[in-house]
C-alpha cells in the first residue's frame, strides 16, 4: 500500500468525491497508472475553482483506491478524461497550513513543482499526518452563528 497526493482543484475534487472517482493533470492516464486498489490519497487544492486565481491551498478530500482499472469518462465537448475509482472518507477540508510544519514533504527543496505532475508519493508519516487532522476536523460540531 502507497500514498499519494493528487492535485486538482477543488470544484473538481467535489465532484470527484461525490461521484465516487479521482482525475489529474487534466485527466491524463499517466499519473493514474502509478495509483494501484488499496492506496490511499489525498487531494490537495491549491485552488477552489479550475484555473482560477482563488487561492484555497488545502487538503479537500481523502480516500482509498476501489479495485478496477482506470477508465474514460464521456463528457460534452468530446473531452474524455481518465479516472479511477476512489472510496472517499467523512473527512473536513483542511488548510495545508493547519499541518504544514509537521509535514516531511515540504522540506523539500521545490516541493510545490514536484506537485505539477498531478500525483506524487507521500510518506506513511505524513498521510498520518494530514488523515488525522482531517478526521479530527470533520468529528467537530459545527458552531452556529450567535
Amino acid at each position: 500500500m502507497r500514498n499519494w497526493l493528487a492535485v486538482a482543484s477543488a470544484d473538481h475534487v467535489r465532484v470527484g468525491r461525490k461521484l465516487g472517482f479521482m482525475q489529474v493533470s487534466h485527466g491524463r492516464a499517466a499519473p493514474l497508472k502509478r495509483v494501484q486498489p488499496g492506496d490511499r490519497v489525498v487531494c490537495y487544492s491549491p485552488t477552489d475553482s479550475f484555473r482560477g486565481s482563488d487561492r484555497l491551498q488545502a487538503f479537500t478530500a481523502i480516500g482509498t483506491v476501489r479495485t478496477g482499472a482506470i477508465y474514460q469518462a464521456e463528457i460534452a465537448g468530446g473531452f474524455r478524461p481518465h479516472r479511477r475509482a476512489v472510496e472517499w472518507h467523512d473527512a473536513a477540508e483542511i488548510p495545508i497550513a493547519f499541518v504544514q510544519a509537521g509535514l516531511e514533504f515540504r522540506r523539500i527543496k521545490n516541493w510545490g513543482y514536484r506537485l505539477r505532475s498531478g500525483m506524487v508519493e507521500i510518506s506513511d508519516q505524513d498521510m498520518a499526518t494530514i488523515a488525522e487532522a482531517m478526521f479530527t476536523a470533520g468529528a467537530q460540531p459545527v458552531r452556529q452563528a450567535a
